[in-house]
């Protein structure tokens, strides 16, 4: 049966080619006065932050710009840049990247205008105020965290990958520019695409799927599947980055309406105690994680397995069955290493998967799942 639903994204949203120049037109009605610009080092040194800046130069807004946020952004990484906020007096944020600026940019907004302690947030729906505006200016072809209600951050001190799904803070504006994505590195891409893949798998096959998420999850996944081998091999493909630019942005708008599942929940204790990046976590996990649920849904994962561009099998466990296959094929292409090949310990085991158990993301798995489980999957993949 049908039932209400809330849907949560931005209030405007620009992608495709071009699509920095019409976002930063909008910004322009708000009538801001100065924003704080959040991004990496990475993105300060190659110039992605000047072109941006440049843009906000021509609609006449001031900016104030804080580019020391790690890969995998930190508590105090979020502190300071509230503070760099509040001195600076600044209205609003712009951020740029993908999922480690976005979501220290979303981190800043919340504490804004509620106040306290990032880790008061860790959580569903902790904050009772609107965050402060945010546009948000992505730069990579996975997250989403561009149009999402989720940010992660890392408590250093305790190894531990907070993750704060937050209404509140769902940015205001979103722009995807694939232009902004061209010439990223090999390794990046792949990581990135794979995450954006495993948002759209997930979120198909998440307790929470709806009509709306289905569709736009189901899209994603013909995206990602059928363009990101390109983008990888060829960093300057705009179609193939156009593509995955659109997989990535479907992807997100349905996980953030619908959840995810085990696989980000047991790939955020990799990148908490190995800081192993997030989208090689997840590419490494996805194929294991689905093993494990396949059973919950058969259907759901034949189809997956036909909008890859495998064909259907003798029976409707077979055609579920080869969807794992292709994951693992397109992960092969792209080079995702092997959990072995990481500095994942194995005497971490326990600890981790009791972390993962915990994790908001384990919710949204559409099967359940015990310790012994998520400790059986690691071992999985880590003897594969």
């Amino acid at each position: 049966m049908l039932t209400a639903r809330t849907i949560y994204w931005p209030s405007i949203n620009t992608i495709g080619p071009g699509a920095l120049v019409n976002g930063i037109d909008e910004v322009s009605k708000y009538n801001f006065k100065k924003a704080l610009v959040v991004s990496d080092p990475i993105l300060n040194k190659i110039g992605i932050v000047e072109k941006v800046l440049k843009e906000l130069d021509r609609i006449k807004i001031e900016y104030s710009v804080y580019t020391n946020v790690s890969e995998n952004p930190t508590v105090e990484n979020v502190h300071t840049g509230l503070e760099k906020y509040k001195k600076n007096e600044c209205d609003c944020l712009i951020s740029i990247g993908g999922g480690s600026p976005q979501d220290t940019a979303t981190a800043i907004a919340i504490l804004v205008t509620n106040g306290g302690d990032i880790r008061d947030y860790n959580g569903i729906g902790i904050s009772t105020k609107k965050s402060a505006p945010i546009i948000a200016i992505n730069t990579t072809a996975g997250t989403a965290a561009e149009v999402t209600i989720n940010c992660v951050i890392t408590d250093v001190e305790n190894k531990l990958k907070m993750v704060i799904v937050d209404p509140n803070s769902i940015p205001l504006i979103s722009i995807n520019d694939p232009e902004l994505m061209l010439k990223k590195p090999k390794g990046l891409t792949a990581a990135t695409g794979m995450d954006a893949l495993t948002h759209a798998i997930e979120g198909y096959v998440s307790s929470g799927a709806f009509e709306l998420s289905d569709t736009l999850s189901h899209k994603a996944i013909e995206f990602i599947s059928n363009s990101l081998g390109d983008a990888v091999e060829n960093g300057e493909n705009l179609e193939a980055r156009s593509k995955m630019a659109w997989g990535s942005f479907t992807a997100g708008l349905a996980f953030s309406n619908c959840g995810l599942g085990l696989v980000h929940s047991m790939a955020h204790q990799l990148g908490s105690e190995y800081n192993l990046p997030h989208g090689v976590a997840n590419a490494i996990l996805l194929p294991f994680v689905m093993e494990y649920n396949l059973d919950s849904n058969l259907e759901k994962f034949a189809e997956i397995a036909l909008a890859m561009g495998g064909e259907k099998k003798e029976s409707l466990e077979a055609t579920a069955k080869l969807s794992v296959e292709k994951v693992r094929e397109l992960s092969k292409k792209v080079e995702i290493p092997s959990l072995k090949d990481t500095n994942f310990d194995i005497k971490d085991v326990e600890k981790l998967a009791k972390q993962a158990l915990v994790d908001p993301c384990t919710g949204g798995n559409p099967k359940s799942v015990t310790v012994d489980d998520i400790e059986a999957i690691y071992l999985k993949a880590y003897n594969y």
